[in-house]
């Protein structure tokens, strides 16, 4: 358990570091944006696929 927390740390704090240093997570093409008069609709659908492939091969690996 302390194994999994210390690894889900490490790709949390990885993925701050990215966004920090100009990676634009959360808006790659792909994503939706409507906008109509006062509102925003905003959906990140690539950016999830994105985090699920990443959070896939990362878990297997430590799997093995």
């Amino acid at each position: 358990m302390a194994r999994s927390l210390v690894v889900l740390g490490v790709i949390i704090a990885s993925i701050g570091a990215l966004m920090w240093l100009g990676l634009p997570l959360g808006r790659l093409p792909g994503d939706i944006v409507v906008q109509r008069g006062r509102g925003t609709f905003y959906f990140p659908v690539v950016t999830c696929l994105l985090v699920s492939v990443v959070l896939t091969v990362v878990l297997s690996l430590f799997r093995r």
